[in-house]
């Protein structure tokens, strides 16, 4: 029979034994067993003591060379003719309603409301037309020194056509009579065909200006031309301009707004030609630059914008473009920002690395 002794010892013997294998080592030794852990746990853990010694490599990576922003003229020039053209078809449909404008003796101006309440006031279509040619001596300076303009020039061209071409349809198939018995018309021509090309050259040669006297014709009514100009010269200077020039966009917008209730005092227009113009110009902006900025909207099947007549011509100017269009600004001429900087730059830096 074993003494309580030896029965003591023996526990003790299998307590040390098991608790050394609970540690990892081996009994009667310091020495530590191997822990057997996954390649996964071994390969953080080897990533982690890198991190902490700093024993690592970095690899740059090249950059893509993909240009996201072509500037892709050719298209600026098919948008500059595409506009040119509805622009021309524009004073053409013109001459042409011209002849159908019935005599304000026979058919008196339509009621509006805002002539009801609102007296003439001659000199008001000119400031309208000096505000128009404000704006759009800005929108050319900004586009001047933008980086990106012949992007920006090539949507400003599809919009001003498209704009004007649509302008053509509405004039051609509502003829209104004239919105003020201060109207004065250039008479009917009666079929002249060599006649109304001179018109034609005359509308185009002064930019259909009353301060120019070349807008004489009455029937563009439906809607207003000015409006359109107004509204699209500051929608495109403001999304092309940095969001801090508050002041900038303040400036413009009074320019534009005064611009179009001038219209309207001036009782050039109805009330009607303004409000379809600046919805129409409105929406058509932001309905393409929407189109034009989000890129998963130019493949998606849920895209019904993608149901608009001009959609492939669209897709033909914006094809290329694969990001929003940045307000970035650089200088025009090359040699010019070369010849700003300083000469004397590099020599300081090779100089100073020469004295350390």
């Amino acid at each position: 029979m074993a003494s309580p002794e030896l029965g003591n010892a023996g526990d003790s013997s299998t307590h040390n034994l098991s608790s050394g294998m609970e540690d990892g080592s081996v009994p009667g030794t310091n020495k530590p067993c191997p822990v057997h852990v996954s390649a996964e746990e071994e390969a953080k853990r080897s990533f982690r003591k890198g991190i902490a010694r700093h024993d690592y490599v970095k690899i740059s990576v090249p950059e893509s060379k993909v240009n996201h922003l072509p500037t892709e003229w050719w298209k600026t020039v098919i948008a500059f003719f595409y506009a040119a053209f509805n622009l021309v078809l524009t004073t053409v449909v013109l001459t042409v309603v011209h002849e159908r404008v019935p005599p304000k003796e026979s058919s008196p101006p339509l009621p509006d409301k805002f002539f009801d309440y609102i007296d003439r006031v001659k000199w008001a279509f000119t400031v309208t037309e000096v505000n128009g040619m404000v704006l759009v001596a800005i929108w050319l300076i900004q586009l001047f020194f933008f980086k990106y303009k012949s992007i920006a020039c090539r949507r400003f061209f599809f919009l001003i056509g498209t704009l004007y071409l649509y302008r053509c349809v509405t004039m051609y198939v509502t003829t209104l009579p004239v919105p003020g018995m201060h109207m004065n018309c250039a008479p009917k021509l009666q079929g002249d065909t060599h006649a109304k090309f001179q018109r034609v050259l005359q509308l185009i040669s002064g930019a259909g200006l009353s301060i120019t006297n070349s807008h004489l014709l009455c029937g563009d009514f439906l809607y207003s031309g000015h409006t359109v100009m107004l509204t699209l010269t500051y929608l495109f200077i403001k999304e092309y301009s940095p969001k801090s020039f508050w002041w900038y966009h303040l400036m413009c917008w009074l320019l534009s707004a005064v611009g179009v209730l001038c219209i309207l005092v001036a009782h050039e227009h109805y009330t009607v030609d303004v409000v379809v113009a600046y919805f129409i110009t409105s929406r058509l902006f932001w309905w393409y630059h929407t189109m034009a900025n989000l890129q998963t909207l130019k493949c998606s099947p849920n895209n019904y914008l993608t149901n608009t007549w001009w959609n492939p011509l669209f897709n033909f100017f914006e094809r290329n473009v694969q990001t929003s269009v940045p307000c970035s600004y650089s200088w025009p001429i090359t040699w010019a920002s070369t010849c700003l900087k300083n000469p004397c730059k590099k020599y300081s830096m090779v100089q100073s690395s020469r004295d350390e």
